[in-house]
């Protein structure tokens, strides 16, 4: 596990649970595959999990209670388990989720599923489209609820900044790129394909890092200028 962006003592928690889920599952285990921050080496201490695709011959309610005793063993590890015709079928409907494991994977046991997936970008622009849009609408109503609580609206924002970012990385693949996997650079190519407002993304994202501190009427302006940007973003998507 060489490979692996991560400090040694969360390399022996993931050797420690492969083991015990190999133990557990024997020849019904696919593939067992590690994808995310630890591959990319944007996992952070204390906020980052250990996310595993866990891939076996069945996933039904019985098979998976087998390994209910090891999830709530291993807390900081995030386990998402399929079946290969579940992913095969599902490729369609989450093509954001299946494209961020193919950038960023490691494969720890068996079969690399994820290898030869295809994903329509059709598909991926319809998915980005419809989480932005219910995002922005979100965004709208929680405004009328939180605008004079300013710790709540600050909380929100920094949630909605992570989140809309990771969809908005997609839009550079529709556009035939590979976006970054590190949010300052991401937010850097977003401004160079679609001429967004980079010193608010850049802000949101000091303050999220806590490297600057933020007055009540900052967060209140920030919110705002970055609702009026995600609605410019999702004109465009419309037009993708």
């Amino acid at each position: 596990m060489e490979q692996l962006k991560i400090a040694d003592r969360h390399k022996t928690i993931l050797q420690n649970f492969t083991r015990e889920l190999k133990d557990i599952y024997r020849e019904e285990l696919t593939s067992l595959i590690i994808y995310g921050s630890a591959v990319s080496g944007e996992f952070i201490e204390k906020h980052s999990n250990l996310n595993l695709l866990i891939v076996l011959k069945n996933a039904d309610l019985e098979t998976l209670k087998k390994s209910s005793k090891l999830m709530r063993k291993f807390k900081m590890i995030n386990s998402l388990f399929m079946t290969e015709e579940y992913i095969a079928s599902s490729t369609d409907i989450f093509p954001i989720e299946f494209l961020d494991m193919q950038e960023n994977y490691f494969v720890i046991s068996g079969k690399d599923v994820l290898k030869q997936l295809q994903i329509n970008l059709r598909n991926l622009r319809f998915q980005c489209e419809h989480e932005l849009k219910a995002k922005l609408l979100k965004l709208r109503q929680a405004y009328l609820m939180l605008n004079n609580n300013m710790v709540a609206l600050q909380g929100l924002l920094f949630a909605s900044f992570t989140s809309i970012l990771h969809i908005l990385r997609n839009l550079l693949r529709i556009k035939g790129k590979k976006p970054s996997y590190l949010k300052h650079i991401a937010i850097q190519e977003l401004e160079s394909e679609f001429k967004i407002d980079i010193p608010v993304w850049r802000k949101i994202l000091s303050a999220k890092n806590k490297e600057i501190k933020l007055s009540g009427n900052e967060t209140e302006q920030l919110f705002v200028t970055f609702v009026k940007e995600l609605e410019s973003l999702v004109a465009i998507v419309d037009k993708l």
